[in-house]
């Protein structure tokens, strides 16, 4: 998604893009309890790929403040006697919203008799702390051909619409000026 900013100093641009990248809380996978693990790819491995997978997130469903509230996700394979490829479709929430953004991705690839098993955790979290949380792939700056005229280009990992992310982050913004501004008044 692209929008035009007209009018606001390159600063406050700046600060918008970052926090569009960034600043946005977006559910990921945190924590993972493996119960069974038969595969060839060592746990750590499967956790590091539960964690990339974007995970569905609604803002005005969740108390964005409230960074502490834990949606369980679940795993079981069961056992097969052909190879397999375990797809992030294969993860269970205890949520109907907060789920992977797609049935696709894949996770291992199990041989027969193999089994993989697991509860994972997933918290709303913000790209700052990991990259996992990033709420945008990509968000750009560019000068436009008018004067005092730039354009901001958002590309989301498919946890919030565009327009979410662009919307939460000039709140961010307008939240993070007010408390910079008790700040120094306090200073005085």
């Amino acid at each position: 998604m692209s929008v035009k900013l007209k009018g606001i100093p390159l600063q406050y641009a700046n600060a918008l893009r970052r926090i569009c990248l960034n600043g946005v809380p977006i559910y990921a996978i945190d924590t993972v309890d493996m119960l069974m693990n038969s595969s060839v790819l060592a746990d750590e491995g499967i956790v590091h790929r539960l964690g990339l997978i974007p995970l569905k997130t609604e803002l005005s469903a969740v108390q964005q403040d409230n960074e502490s509230d834990r949606i369980m996700l679940t795993l079981d394979s069961g056992e097969t006697n052909e190879t397999r490829t375990i797809l992030s479709g294969d993860l269970k929430s205890q949520d109907d919203v907060i789920k992977p953004i797609s049935d696709k991705i894949p996770i291992v690839t199990l041989a027969p008799g193999q089994k993989l098993k697991l509860e994972a955790y997933a918290r709303l979290g913000r790209g700052t702390e990991h990259a996992k949380w990033n709420s945008a792939n990509i968000s750009t700056l560019t000068e436009s051909d008018n004067e005092d005229e730039r354009i901001l280009t958002v590309e989301t990992t498919g946890s919030l619409e565009p327009q979410h992310i662009v919307l939460s982050s000039v709140e961010e913004l307008s939240k993070r000026l007010n408390e910079f501004k008790n700040f120094v008044s306090e200073l005085k």
